[in-house]
Protein backbone atom coordinates (compact mmCIF):
# COMPACT_ATOMS: atom_id res chain seq x y z
CA UNK A 1 0.00 0.00 0.00
CA UNK A 2 1.00 3.57 -1.28
CA UNK A 3 2.02 5.93 2.10
CA UNK A 4 -1.10 7.29 3.36
CA UNK A 5 0.42 10.00 5.89
CA UNK A 6 -0.72 12.75 3.41
CA UNK A 7 -4.28 12.00 4.65
CA UNK A 8 -4.09 11.72 8.36
CA UNK A 9 -3.21 14.18 11.02
CA UNK A 10 -3.79 13.62 14.89
CA UNK A 11 -6.54 15.82 15.79
CA UNK A 12 -6.01 18.25 18.68
CA UNK A 13 -8.09 21.49 19.54
CA UNK A 14 -5.25 23.56 19.64
CA UNK A 15 -5.12 23.11 15.83
CA UNK A 16 -8.34 25.49 15.85
CA UNK A 17 -5.85 28.70 16.60
CA UNK A 18 -3.61 27.84 13.33
CA UNK A 19 -6.76 27.95 11.07
CA UNK A 20 -8.41 30.92 12.82
CA UNK A 21 -5.49 32.69 12.44
CA UNK A 22 -4.85 32.31 8.71
CA UNK A 23 -8.03 32.35 8.07
CA UNK A 24 -9.37 35.30 10.39
CA UNK A 25 -5.85 36.84 11.41
CA UNK A 26 -7.55 40.58 11.41
CA UNK A 27 -10.21 39.61 13.33
CA UNK A 28 -10.65 40.06 17.27
CA UNK A 29 -10.03 36.88 18.79
CA UNK A 30 -10.38 38.05 22.39
CA UNK A 31 -11.59 40.93 24.89
CA UNK A 32 -10.88 41.45 28.22
CA UNK A 33 -11.73 44.65 29.75
CA UNK A 34 -10.16 47.37 27.51
CA UNK A 35 -7.49 44.93 25.97
CA UNK A 36 -7.85 43.65 22.80
CA UNK A 37 -5.97 40.87 20.55
CA UNK A 38 -6.88 39.91 17.01
CA UNK A 39 -6.21 36.13 16.21
CA UNK A 40 -2.44 36.80 14.75
CA UNK A 41 -1.81 38.26 18.05
CA UNK A 42 -3.24 35.62 20.50
CA UNK A 43 -1.52 32.87 18.09
CA UNK A 44 1.24 34.67 18.36
CA UNK A 45 0.69 34.60 22.34
CA UNK A 46 0.17 31.40 22.72
CA UNK A 47 2.93 30.20 21.15
CA UNK A 48 5.58 32.01 22.87
CA UNK A 49 3.43 31.38 25.97
CA UNK A 50 4.17 27.70 24.89
CA UNK A 51 8.51 28.80 24.62
CA UNK A 52 8.72 30.41 27.94
CA UNK A 53 7.23 27.22 29.76
CA UNK A 54 8.92 24.94 28.08
CA UNK A 55 12.02 26.06 29.38
CA UNK A 56 10.54 26.01 33.11
CA UNK A 57 8.36 23.33 33.14
CA UNK A 58 10.58 20.30 32.79
CA UNK A 59 8.03 18.14 30.93
CA UNK A 60 5.53 18.84 33.91
CA UNK A 61 2.31 19.38 33.86
CA UNK A 62 1.32 23.51 33.87
CA UNK A 63 -1.69 24.43 36.59
CA UNK A 64 -3.22 27.70 35.97
CA UNK A 65 -5.10 29.46 38.95
CA UNK A 66 -7.14 32.26 37.08
CA UNK A 67 -10.56 34.05 36.67
CA UNK A 68 -12.03 34.37 33.07
CA UNK A 69 -9.37 36.28 31.88
CA UNK A 70 -6.80 35.95 28.78
CA UNK A 71 -5.00 34.04 30.95
CA UNK A 72 -6.67 31.34 31.23
CA UNK A 73 -7.60 31.48 27.60
CA UNK A 74 -3.90 31.61 26.83
CA UNK A 75 -3.26 28.74 28.51
CA UNK A 76 -5.69 26.34 26.86
CA UNK A 77 -3.12 26.76 23.57
CA UNK A 78 0.20 27.58 24.88
CA UNK A 79 0.40 25.07 27.78
CA UNK A 80 -0.43 21.92 25.65
CA UNK A 81 2.04 23.82 23.10
CA UNK A 82 4.59 23.36 25.13
CA UNK A 83 4.09 19.65 25.08
CA UNK A 84 2.76 19.58 28.64
CA UNK A 85 -0.56 18.72 30.08
CA UNK A 86 -2.74 21.90 31.51
CA UNK A 87 -4.10 21.52 35.01
CA UNK A 88 -7.17 24.51 34.94
CA UNK A 89 -7.58 24.77 38.56
CA UNK A 90 -11.00 25.53 40.53
CA UNK A 91 -10.59 29.20 41.66
CA UNK A 92 -12.66 28.48 45.28
CA UNK A 93 -10.91 25.74 46.28
CA UNK A 94 -8.84 26.37 49.76
CA UNK A 95 -5.34 26.10 50.12
CA UNK A 96 -5.86 21.74 51.21
CA UNK A 97 -7.40 20.90 47.97
CA UNK A 98 -5.18 22.77 46.07
CA UNK A 99 -2.16 21.87 47.61
CA UNK A 100 -3.55 17.88 46.97
CA UNK A 101 -4.22 18.77 43.35
CA UNK A 102 -0.75 20.32 42.51
CA UNK A 103 1.15 17.28 44.03
CA UNK A 104 -0.98 14.72 42.66
CA UNK A 105 -0.75 15.81 39.01
CA UNK A 106 3.04 16.41 39.65
CA UNK A 107 2.82 20.51 38.43
CA UNK A 108 5.77 22.02 37.98
CA UNK A 109 4.81 25.54 36.82
CA UNK A 110 1.88 27.68 38.43
CA UNK A 111 0.34 30.01 36.65
CA UNK A 112 -1.93 32.68 38.76
CA UNK A 113 -3.72 35.53 38.58
CA UNK A 114 -2.21 38.45 41.35
CA UNK A 115 -5.69 38.05 42.89
CA UNK A 116 -4.76 34.66 44.44
CA UNK A 117 -1.34 35.80 45.28
CA UNK A 118 -2.30 35.21 49.18
CA UNK A 119 -3.48 31.56 49.04
CA UNK A 120 -1.03 30.83 46.48
CA UNK A 121 1.79 31.60 49.32
CA UNK A 122 -0.14 29.42 51.55
CA UNK A 123 0.25 26.46 48.68
CA UNK A 124 3.68 26.32 48.08
CA UNK A 125 4.82 26.76 51.72
CA UNK A 126 2.84 23.31 52.17
CA UNK A 127 3.88 21.87 48.86
CA UNK A 128 6.48 18.69 49.16
CA UNK A 129 7.81 19.62 46.06
CA UNK A 130 8.61 22.82 44.87
CA UNK A 131 7.04 24.37 41.51
CA UNK A 132 7.97 27.31 39.73
CA UNK A 133 5.20 30.38 39.85
CA UNK A 134 4.52 33.04 37.74
CA UNK A 135 2.73 36.14 38.49
CA UNK A 136 -0.19 36.59 36.01
CA UNK A 137 0.97 40.31 35.74
CA UNK A 138 3.97 41.91 34.54
CA UNK A 139 6.09 38.38 35.04
CA UNK A 140 3.63 36.81 32.74
CA UNK A 141 4.14 39.24 30.10
CA UNK A 142 8.13 39.55 30.80
CA UNK A 143 7.82 35.66 30.39
CA UNK A 144 6.12 36.30 26.82
CA UNK A 145 8.60 38.95 25.66
CA UNK A 146 11.73 37.12 26.29
CA UNK A 147 10.42 33.67 24.76
CA UNK A 148 10.80 32.10 21.94
CA UNK A 149 7.76 30.95 20.09
CA UNK A 150 7.12 27.33 20.26
CA UNK A 151 4.70 25.15 19.18
CA UNK A 152 4.90 21.38 19.80
CA UNK A 153 3.39 18.81 17.23
CA UNK A 154 0.85 16.11 18.70
CA UNK A 155 1.72 12.71 17.65
CA UNK A 156 -0.41 10.76 19.29
CA UNK A 157 -4.38 12.26 19.62
CA UNK A 158 -5.51 9.83 22.58
CA UNK A 159 -2.24 11.44 24.74
CA UNK A 160 -2.98 13.72 27.56
CA UNK A 161 -4.51 16.78 27.27
CA UNK A 162 -5.69 17.80 30.04
CA UNK A 163 -6.22 16.69 33.65
CA UNK A 164 -9.50 18.70 35.08
CA UNK A 165 -10.21 17.89 38.76
CA UNK A 166 -13.89 16.75 40.47
CA UNK A 167 -15.03 18.72 42.90
CA UNK A 168 -14.82 15.96 45.66
CA UNK A 169 -17.51 16.32 47.41
CA UNK A 170 -17.67 12.80 48.44
CA UNK A 171 -13.62 12.41 48.61
CA UNK A 172 -10.41 13.43 47.68
CA UNK A 173 -10.98 15.31 44.11
CA UNK A 174 -10.31 12.94 40.97
CA UNK A 175 -8.02 13.92 38.09
CA UNK A 176 -9.89 13.65 34.84
CA UNK A 177 -7.89 12.97 32.44
CA UNK A 178 -8.93 14.27 28.60
CA UNK A 179 -7.51 13.06 25.50
CA UNK A 180 -6.53 15.89 22.68
CA UNK A 181 -8.80 13.42 20.01
CA UNK A 182 -11.88 13.74 22.33
CA UNK A 183 -11.56 18.06 23.40
CA UNK A 184 -10.95 18.25 19.03
CA UNK A 185 -14.25 16.42 18.30
CA UNK A 186 -16.38 17.99 21.69
CA UNK A 187 -15.48 21.30 20.33
CA UNK A 188 -16.34 21.03 16.95
CA UNK A 189 -19.66 19.33 18.58
CA UNK A 190 -19.86 22.69 20.41
CA UNK A 191 -19.69 24.84 17.76
CA UNK A 192 -22.23 22.52 15.47
CA UNK A 193 -24.62 22.40 18.49
CA UNK A 194 -25.32 26.29 18.94
CA UNK A 195 -23.99 27.00 15.70
CA UNK A 196 -21.01 29.14 16.31
CA UNK A 197 -19.94 31.01 13.49
CA UNK A 198 -17.35 34.18 12.75
CA UNK A 199 -20.40 35.90 13.34
CA UNK A 200 -20.20 34.67 17.30
CA UNK A 201 -19.41 36.93 20.26
CA UNK A 202 -19.50 34.38 23.34
CA UNK A 203 -19.35 35.76 26.55
CA UNK A 204 -17.48 33.61 29.14
CA UNK A 205 -20.52 33.34 32.43
CA UNK A 206 -19.15 29.65 32.34
CA UNK A 207 -15.84 29.06 34.10
CA UNK A 208 -12.83 28.12 31.98
CA UNK A 209 -11.64 25.89 34.57
CA UNK A 210 -15.20 23.90 34.34
CA UNK A 211 -14.30 21.24 31.54
CA UNK A 212 -11.92 23.80 30.16
CA UNK A 213 -15.07 26.00 29.16
CA UNK A 214 -17.37 22.65 28.25
CA UNK A 215 -14.39 22.63 25.55
CA UNK A 216 -16.32 26.04 24.28
CA UNK A 217 -12.10 27.67 25.01
CA UNK A 218 -11.40 25.74 21.75
CA UNK A 219 -15.34 26.00 19.86
CA UNK A 220 -15.23 29.49 19.48
CA UNK A 221 -12.06 29.38 18.39
CA UNK A 222 -12.57 27.14 15.59
CA UNK A 223 -15.16 29.13 14.54
CA UNK A 224 -13.58 31.75 14.21
CA UNK A 225 -15.57 34.14 16.81
CA UNK A 226 -14.61 36.32 19.80
CA UNK A 227 -14.16 35.41 23.07
CA UNK A 228 -15.42 38.18 25.63
CA UNK A 229 -13.54 37.55 29.21
CA UNK A 230 -16.16 37.80 32.23
CA UNK A 231 -13.70 37.22 35.72
CA UNK A 232 -16.49 37.77 37.49
CA UNK A 233 -20.38 36.37 37.63
CA UNK A 234 -21.87 40.24 38.17
CA UNK A 235 -25.26 40.91 36.18
CA UNK A 236 -24.68 44.17 35.90
CA UNK A 237 -21.95 43.49 34.13
CA UNK A 238 -23.49 40.63 32.12
CA UNK A 239 -26.11 42.77 30.84
CA UNK A 240 -23.40 45.84 30.13
CA UNK A 241 -21.41 43.70 27.68
CA UNK A 242 -24.70 41.90 25.92
CA UNK A 243 -25.70 45.56 24.95
CA UNK A 244 -21.98 47.08 24.23
CA UNK A 245 -20.20 43.93 22.73
CA UNK A 246 -23.18 42.43 20.95
CA UNK A 247 -22.85 38.82 22.54
CA UNK A 248 -24.84 36.70 20.78
CA UNK A 249 -23.80 33.26 23.49
CA UNK A 250 -23.23 32.19 27.32
CA UNK A 251 -23.24 29.53 28.98
CA UNK A 252 -24.19 28.85 32.70
CA UNK A 253 -25.77 26.72 35.35
CA UNK A 254 -29.88 27.59 36.15
CA UNK A 255 -28.45 29.67 39.17
CA UNK A 256 -26.63 31.80 36.46
CA UNK A 257 -29.83 32.18 34.01
CA UNK A 258 -31.49 33.38 37.24
CA UNK A 259 -29.01 35.69 38.52
CA UNK A 260 -29.24 37.16 34.82
CA UNK A 261 -33.42 37.02 34.66
CA UNK A 262 -34.12 38.50 37.84
CA UNK A 263 -31.38 41.56 37.59
CA UNK A 264 -33.47 45.04 38.57
CA UNK A 265 -32.10 46.14 34.72
CA UNK A 266 -33.38 43.38 32.85
CA UNK A 267 -35.46 43.94 29.74
CA UNK A 268 -36.36 42.24 26.47
CA UNK A 269 -33.21 41.81 24.08
CA UNK A 270 -33.43 43.03 20.68
CA UNK A 271 -32.20 40.24 19.43
CA UNK A 272 -31.52 36.41 20.66
CA UNK A 273 -28.49 35.23 22.56
CA UNK A 274 -28.01 31.88 22.28
CA UNK A 275 -27.86 30.14 25.85
CA UNK A 276 -26.65 26.93 26.92
CA UNK A 277 -27.40 25.78 30.23
CA UNK A 278 -26.54 22.83 32.45
CA UNK A 279 -24.72 21.44 36.07
CA UNK A 280 -28.29 20.96 37.64
CA UNK A 281 -31.59 20.25 35.92
CA UNK A 282 -32.94 23.93 35.14
CA UNK A 283 -36.73 24.29 36.80
CA UNK A 284 -39.00 24.97 34.20
CA UNK A 285 -39.72 28.24 35.37
CA UNK A 286 -36.19 29.15 35.04
CA UNK A 287 -35.92 28.70 31.35
CA UNK A 288 -39.77 30.43 30.96
CA UNK A 289 -38.69 33.49 32.75
CA UNK A 290 -34.87 33.25 30.33
CA UNK A 291 -37.12 32.77 26.74
CA UNK A 292 -39.16 35.20 27.68
CA UNK A 293 -36.20 37.89 27.88
CA UNK A 294 -35.56 36.56 24.58
CA UNK A 295 -32.68 34.34 25.26
CA UNK A 296 -32.64 30.91 23.52
CA UNK A 297 -32.08 28.37 25.82
CA UNK A 298 -30.44 24.75 25.24
CA UNK A 299 -30.54 22.05 28.42
CA UNK A 300 -27.19 20.43 28.47
CA UNK A 301 -26.01 17.30 30.33
CA UNK A 302 -22.37 15.69 31.13
CA UNK A 303 -19.97 15.60 33.07
CA UNK A 304 -16.27 16.27 34.15
CA UNK A 305 -15.73 12.57 33.02
CA UNK A 306 -17.94 13.39 29.40
CA UNK A 307 -15.38 16.42 28.79
CA UNK A 308 -18.49 18.79 29.61
CA UNK A 309 -21.92 18.33 27.68
CA UNK A 310 -22.22 14.91 26.33
CA UNK A 311 -26.08 15.41 25.82
CA UNK A 312 -27.95 18.16 24.31
CA UNK A 313 -31.70 18.86 24.97
CA UNK A 314 -32.32 19.29 21.05
CA UNK A 315 -35.72 21.15 19.81
CA UNK A 316 -37.20 19.84 16.86
CA UNK A 317 -39.54 21.71 14.21
CA UNK A 318 -42.46 19.66 15.50
CA UNK A 319 -42.25 21.26 18.85
CA UNK A 320 -43.38 24.57 17.48
CA UNK A 321 -46.70 24.40 17.37
CA UNK A 322 -46.67 23.24 20.69
CA UNK A 323 -47.96 25.01 23.58
CA UNK A 324 -45.25 26.78 25.72
CA UNK A 325 -45.67 24.95 29.02
CA UNK A 326 -45.38 21.99 27.20
CA UNK A 327 -42.65 23.49 25.26
CA UNK A 328 -40.93 24.35 28.24
CA UNK A 329 -41.30 20.88 29.99
CA UNK A 330 -39.44 19.18 26.87
CA UNK A 331 -36.90 21.50 26.94
CA UNK A 332 -35.87 20.80 30.63
CA UNK A 333 -35.01 17.30 29.68
CA UNK A 334 -31.17 16.10 29.76
CA UNK A 335 -32.08 15.01 25.68
CA UNK A 336 -29.76 13.06 23.05
CA UNK A 337 -26.34 12.46 22.84
CA UNK A 338 -24.42 15.57 20.87
CA UNK A 339 -23.23 15.29 17.52
CA UNK A 340 -19.65 13.26 17.95
CA UNK A 341 -21.67 11.04 21.42
CA UNK A 342 -22.26 7.39 20.92
CA UNK A 343 -26.52 7.49 22.27
CA UNK A 344 -26.33 7.32 25.65
CA UNK A 345 -28.02 4.64 27.43
CA UNK A 346 -29.95 3.99 30.57
CA UNK A 347 -29.18 0.81 32.20
CA UNK A 348 -30.72 -1.51 35.18
CA UNK A 349 -28.53 -2.69 37.82
CA UNK A 350 -27.59 -5.60 35.35
CA UNK A 351 -26.33 -3.58 32.55
CA UNK A 352 -29.33 -3.82 30.71
CA UNK A 353 -31.05 -1.38 29.01
CA UNK A 354 -34.16 -0.06 30.58
CA UNK A 355 -37.55 0.54 28.34
CA UNK A 356 -38.08 3.91 26.69
CA UNK A 357 -41.54 4.18 28.22
CA UNK A 358 -40.59 7.26 30.25
CA UNK A 359 -41.02 5.91 33.91
CA UNK A 360 -38.84 2.92 34.05
CA UNK A 361 -35.91 4.56 36.31
CA UNK A 362 -32.11 3.24 35.37
CA UNK A 363 -28.84 4.84 35.50
CA UNK A 364 -27.06 6.94 32.70
CA UNK A 365 -24.29 5.62 30.84
CA UNK A 366 -21.78 6.59 28.06
CA UNK A 367 -18.81 6.09 25.83
CA UNK A 368 -17.02 7.27 23.05
CA UNK A 369 -14.45 9.23 21.83
CA UNK A 370 -15.83 12.31 24.12
CA UNK A 371 -15.08 10.37 27.43
CA UNK A 372 -12.01 10.23 29.70
CA UNK A 373 -9.18 8.17 29.23
CA UNK A 374 -9.41 7.46 33.36
CA UNK A 375 -8.22 8.70 36.41
CA UNK A 376 -4.83 9.61 37.05
CA UNK A 377 -3.27 7.41 39.36
CA UNK A 378 -6.30 5.89 40.39
CA UNK A 379 -6.86 2.76 38.65
CA UNK A 380 -9.34 1.12 41.12
CA UNK A 381 -11.85 4.68 40.58
CA UNK A 382 -11.69 4.34 37.31
CA UNK A 383 -12.56 0.06 37.31
CA UNK A 384 -15.36 1.40 39.47
CA UNK A 385 -16.73 4.02 37.37
CA UNK A 386 -16.16 1.82 34.19
CA UNK A 387 -17.39 -1.41 34.51
CA UNK A 388 -18.31 -3.12 31.57
CA UNK A 389 -16.44 -0.51 28.84
CA UNK A 390 -19.21 2.12 29.93
CA UNK A 391 -19.00 4.86 32.05
CA UNK A 392 -21.67 5.19 34.80
CA UNK A 393 -22.58 8.65 35.93
CA UNK A 394 -24.50 8.08 39.20
CA UNK A 395 -27.52 9.93 37.30
CA UNK A 396 -30.73 8.31 37.80
CA UNK A 397 -33.33 9.22 34.73
CA UNK A 398 -35.66 7.58 32.11
CA UNK A 399 -36.20 7.53 28.68
CA UNK A 400 -39.08 8.59 26.49
CA UNK A 401 -40.51 6.96 23.37
CA UNK A 402 -38.73 9.94 21.06
CA UNK A 403 -35.68 8.74 23.02
CA UNK A 404 -34.56 12.04 25.01
CA UNK A 405 -33.39 10.90 27.98
CA UNK A 406 -34.73 12.62 31.28
CA UNK A 407 -32.71 12.74 35.02
CA UNK A 408 -35.15 11.59 37.93
CA UNK A 409 -31.95 12.29 40.62
CA UNK A 410 -28.84 11.85 41.62
CA UNK A 411 -28.79 8.56 42.90
CA UNK A 412 -27.71 9.71 46.02
CA UNK A 413 -30.24 11.99 45.79
CA UNK A 414 -33.35 10.21 46.02
CA UNK A 415 -34.79 10.50 49.18
CA UNK A 416 -36.41 7.02 50.57
CA UNK A 417 -39.24 8.43 53.31
CA UNK A 418 -42.19 5.57 54.70
CA UNK A 419 -40.44 3.09 51.77
CA UNK A 420 -41.63 5.33 49.61
CA UNK A 421 -38.88 6.93 46.85
CA UNK A 422 -38.67 10.71 46.18
CA UNK A 423 -36.74 12.64 43.68
CA UNK A 424 -35.37 15.89 44.74
CA UNK A 425 -35.25 17.14 41.60
CA UNK A 426 -39.22 16.46 40.82
CA UNK A 427 -39.79 18.06 44.49
CA UNK A 428 -37.53 21.07 43.16
CA UNK A 429 -39.04 21.85 40.01
CA UNK A 430 -42.54 21.93 41.60
CA UNK A 431 -41.47 24.49 44.44
CA UNK A 432 -39.73 27.18 41.81
CA UNK A 433 -42.68 27.12 40.01
CA UNK A 434 -44.09 29.69 42.83
CA UNK A 435 -43.47 33.24 41.97
CA UNK A 436 -41.93 34.01 44.76
CA UNK A 437 -39.48 31.34 44.32
CA UNK A 438 -35.91 32.18 43.28
CA UNK A 439 -34.78 29.05 43.40
CA UNK A 440 -34.88 25.60 45.59
CA UNK A 441 -33.06 22.54 46.57
CA UNK A 442 -34.13 19.79 48.58
CA UNK A 443 -32.52 16.77 50.61
CA UNK A 444 -33.12 14.02 52.79
CA UNK A 445 -32.48 14.42 56.50
CA UNK A 446 -32.55 11.37 58.96
CA UNK A 447 -36.11 10.62 60.78
CA UNK A 448 -36.72 7.93 63.35
CA UNK A 449 -40.05 7.46 62.13
CA UNK A 450 -40.04 7.54 58.36
CA UNK A 451 -36.61 6.79 57.75
CA UNK A 452 -35.71 10.42 55.65
CA UNK A 453 -37.94 13.54 54.99
CA UNK A 454 -37.40 15.63 52.83
CA UNK A 455 -36.58 19.41 53.70
CA UNK A 456 -36.40 21.69 51.27
CA UNK A 457 -33.87 25.10 51.58
CA UNK A 458 -35.41 27.66 49.48
CA UNK A 459 -34.13 31.23 48.13
CA UNK A 460 -36.87 33.96 48.00
CA UNK A 461 -37.13 36.35 44.39
CA UNK A 462 -35.62 40.06 45.49
CA UNK A 463 -38.58 41.62 47.28
CA UNK A 464 -40.84 38.13 47.64
CA UNK A 465 -42.29 36.79 50.64
CA UNK A 466 -43.46 33.38 51.51
CA UNK A 467 -44.05 31.25 54.01
CA UNK A 468 -43.42 27.52 55.22
CA UNK A 469 -46.93 26.84 54.85
CA UNK A 470 -47.78 28.36 51.70
CA UNK A 471 -44.69 26.34 49.59
CA UNK A 472 -45.69 23.23 51.27
CA UNK A 473 -49.56 23.63 50.22
CA UNK A 474 -48.29 24.81 47.04
CA UNK A 475 -46.51 20.81 46.86
CA UNK A 476 -49.34 19.61 48.35
CA UNK A 477 -51.49 20.84 45.26
CA UNK A 478 -48.92 19.64 42.87
CA UNK A 479 -47.66 16.25 44.30
CA UNK A 480 -48.31 13.37 46.28
CA UNK A 481 -49.02 14.57 50.14
CA UNK A 482 -45.89 12.26 51.05
CA UNK A 483 -42.82 14.19 48.83
CA UNK A 484 -43.86 17.41 50.54
CA UNK A 485 -40.96 18.84 52.44
CA UNK A 486 -41.35 18.47 56.47
CA UNK A 487 -39.35 21.42 57.15
CA UNK A 488 -38.81 24.54 54.92
CA UNK A 489 -35.26 26.59 55.73
CA UNK A 490 -35.34 30.16 53.80
CA UNK A 491 -32.08 31.79 52.97
CA UNK A 492 -28.82 31.54 50.46
CA UNK A 493 -27.96 28.17 48.78
CA UNK A 494 -24.32 27.57 48.97
CA UNK A 495 -23.17 26.94 45.28
CA UNK A 496 -19.73 25.56 43.62
CA UNK A 497 -18.18 27.76 41.54
CA UNK A 498 -19.75 26.21 38.59
CA UNK A 499 -23.00 27.10 40.14
CA UNK A 500 -24.01 23.56 41.36
CA UNK A 501 -25.89 23.22 45.04
CA UNK A 502 -23.48 22.06 47.50
CA UNK A 503 -26.37 19.03 48.91
CA UNK A 504 -23.81 17.98 50.76
CA UNK A 505 -23.59 20.92 53.24
CA UNK A 506 -27.67 21.04 52.81
CA UNK A 507 -27.94 17.81 54.26
CA UNK A 508 -25.42 18.44 57.21
CA UNK A 509 -27.54 21.72 58.15
CA UNK A 510 -30.58 18.89 57.57
CA UNK A 511 -29.58 17.03 60.27
CA UNK A 512 -28.62 19.86 62.33
CA UNK A 513 -32.28 21.47 61.92
CA UNK A 514 -33.84 18.44 62.08
CA UNK A 515 -33.26 17.03 65.66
Amino acid sequence: MADSSHAWAAMTPTAFLDRAAAAHGSRIAVVDGEQRWNYTEFRDRCRRLAGGLRAVAAGRPVAVLAPNTHVALEAHYGVPWAGVPLVALNTRLGTRELTYILEHSDAGVLVYDPSYAEIVGEVRAALKTPLVAIDAGSAYEDLLAGAEPVQEEVADERSLLAVNYTSGTTGRPKGVMYHHRGAYLQALAMANQFALSPHTVHLWTLPMFHCNGWCFTWAVTAAGGTHVCLPKVEPSEIWRLIQEEGVTSLNGAPAVLDLIAHFEGASPLSRQVSVGTGGAPPAPAVLRRTTRLGFDVTHLYGLTESFGPALVCEPVPEWQDLAEETVVRLKARQGVGNLVSLPPRVVDGHGGDVPADGATVGEIALRGNNVMLGYLRDEAATRGAIPDGWFRTGDLAVRHPDGYVEIRDRSKDVIISGGENIASVEVEHVLAEHPAVLEAAVVGAADTRWGEIPVAFVQLAPGASATAEELVDHVKARLARYKAPRLVVFGPLPKTSTGKTQKFLLRARAAEEHL
